[in-house]
């Protein structure tokens, strides 16, 4: 990878959670890089509604690996939901290089099912939107990455600005 390239801009704003959109889902406490094991409080935001989501790093991934026989850089981390959650299940984010061609990919790998939820007014919240937010989510992480992303490349090579 190029220094100051996508593949680090990429890889610091996942690596930074930058890439989810701050209207939906925001971190309200968290500091520095993913720690396997760390703990993890996000805010999601809903119609004027606040929800804090307590989860759990679990792996940090930095490998070179072997993918339908071309060679691949990753890197990423997952997050699992902690008791309290909306939801349970994991969430993997990644971002790859791959090593033939120079394309790098933002990839994000979710499963999750509905938590019990005590609250019959935030259940039936969940019930109706829950999977809308979900969807809503994953098509703007990517469209912010893309921006993001894009915006700092074309920053870096406007006239005075670094290369």
């Amino acid at each position: 990878p190029v220094a100051g390239g996508s593949w680090e801009i990429a890889r610091r704003l996942v690596r930074d959670y930058r890439y989810a959109d701050p209207a939906i889902i925001r971190h309200a406490y968290r500091s520095g890089p993913p720690v396997p094991g760390e703990d993890v409080l996000l805010q999601a935001r809903f119609y004027g509604l606040r929800f804090y989501l307590g989860l759990r790093v679990g792996d940090v991934i930095d490998t070179v690996t072997d993918q339908d026989g071309r060679r691949v850089k990753v890197w990423g981390w997952n997050y699992r939901t902690l008791q309290g959650h909306l939801e349970r299940g994991q969430m993997n984010q990644e971002v790859r290089k791959w090593l033939d061609t120079g394309d790098v990919e933002f990839h994000i790998r979710a499963y999750s099912q509905r938590a019990p939820i005590p609250n019959p007014l935030v259940r039936l919240g969940y019930v109706l939107f829950g999977r809308l937010v979900q969807l809503r989510f994953h098509r703007r992480a990517c469209r912010r990455m893309d921006v993001l992303t894009r915006a700092e490349l074309d920053a870096r090579q406007r006239p005075g600005g670094n290369r």
